[in-house]
């Protein structure tokens, strides 16, 4: 019997994170092929070149696709898109997938499920139907409606999907792929690696045993042009109060090279003896930072999903993940400087938060692939009401 051809297309690194153990699990099928895509920021230094990583991880990649756009505004955005779209018909047609696989609400996701969609192969997309701020939603759910398969994290998920119109049996509730990494990681949680001498970084190499903070913040896409006031407001709550920081570098998004543009001006000008900056990091290595965090600190949704599962207390800034569904970890704040410090001081100070499974139970690879195995393929749908 000729193998399932499945095509996935990571391209950045969240995404990557995001469908691991999927990529794995589909590897390791025997009924599947993996067409593994690699694109946009997650071939570029500048954001980590996260395509090392998954060298590393020893996936073969058949395709590169070279289509981000230097601007970080809207209008980058949207040609960055156009660019991934010609260029993604081209690797679909060379390729010729059974089913194409695309990862959540990145703009680059919807090229993907663009492409694929005209020139009729059928669609998978994981972690459709959520709810969050910013150009994310919007692209969220127009890919829901152009994917023929959906796999989403949560029940929640799963039901607002068969609201918009898809059928019941082209929904799987899988949990999340990064869950399973997760999982994967408190079987062995300890930090057994120094993250300085592993992965440099700027800034002075830190003491960790009296504890740390992770920061993650990213631009709102659509409240682009305050990325670098916003980004201050965090600076300076980080910088004041005296916790050891461990700040992660930005997404490609419009508004980033605001936000990039902040964190240099104030590492410049302030010179902070607490926060040392990290572009990029193993998946793996960066759960166990996590778990031996006293809390995570901005607008990543790691802090809603991953962080929720592990019991690590976070510190939500701004609008970014406005709606999202979220467990007892997490404190909401806005962009001003005060808020934030008295979150902070609220979670670090606190006992790490109760574990909770709304994100998954740590199967959300095996599921997916045991689906892309066995389910018709189609690409023919109608809404139903």
């Amino acid at each position: 019997m000729r193998l399932r051809k499945v095509c996935v297309v990571v391209t950045a690194r969240p995404s990557y994170s995001r469908i691991k153990t999927a990529l794995d699990a589909i590897q390791d099928h025997p009924d599947l092929e993996l067409q593994l895509v690699v694109a946009a920021s997650a071939l570029l230094d500048r954001y980590g070149r996260v395509i090392d990583r998954i060298r590393a991880d020893g996936f073969t990649i058949r395709a590169h696709v070279y289509m981000v756009l230097e601007g970080e505004n809207p209008t980058s955005m949207a040609k960055t898109t156009g660019l991934g779209l010609l260029e993604l018909a081209t690797v679909f047609d060379n390729l010729k997938p059974d089913v194409v696989v695309t990862i959540a609400d990145r703009y680059e996701t919807l090229a993907t499920a663009t492409a694929a969609t005209y020139m009729n192969i059928p669609l998978a997309h994981i972690q459709g139907g959520e709810v969050s701020g910013s150009i994310d939603e919007k692209v969220r759910h127009a890919v829901t409606k152009l994917a023929d398969l959906h796999f989403p994290a949560t029940v929640g998920a799963g039901e607002r999907i068969v609201r918009m119109g898809e059928r019941e049996a082209s929904v799987l509730v899988t949990g999340c792929p990064s869950i399973d990494l997760a999982a994967d990681v408190l079987r062995n949680p300890h930090l057994d690696f120094d993250p300085f001498e592993r992965y440099g970084g700027v800034g002075e190499a830190l003491d960790l045993s009296d504890g740390f903070v992770v920061v993650m913040q990213h631009p709102v896409t659509t409240e682009y042009s305050t990325a670098r006031r916003h980004v201050d407001e965090t600076l300076h709550a980080v910088a004041d109060s005296g916790c050891q920081a461990l700040w992660f570098w930005p997404n490609v998004d419009a508004g980033s090279d605001g936000t990039s543009t902040g964190i240099r001006a104030f590492r410049e000008l302030k010179n902070p003896a607490n926060i040392h900056f990290f572009k990029n990091m193993a998946p793996e290595d960066f759960l166990r930072l996590l778990i031996a965090s006293r809390a995570i600190i901005g607008n990543s949704s790691v802090a809603i999903r991953e962080c929720s599962f592990l019991g690590v207390r976070a510190v939500n800034i701004g609008s970014r993940q406005q709606g999202r569904e979220r467990g007892v970890n997490v404190i909401d704040v806005p962009y001003d400087v005060d808020a934030i410090a008295d979150a902070m001081q609220r979670q670090v100070g606190s006992a790490p938060a109760p574990r909770d499974n709304l994100y998954g139970d740590g199967h959300a690879g095996r599921r997916i692939a045991g689906r892309l195995a066995t389910a018709e393929l189609t690409i023919a749908k109608q809404l139903t009401y």
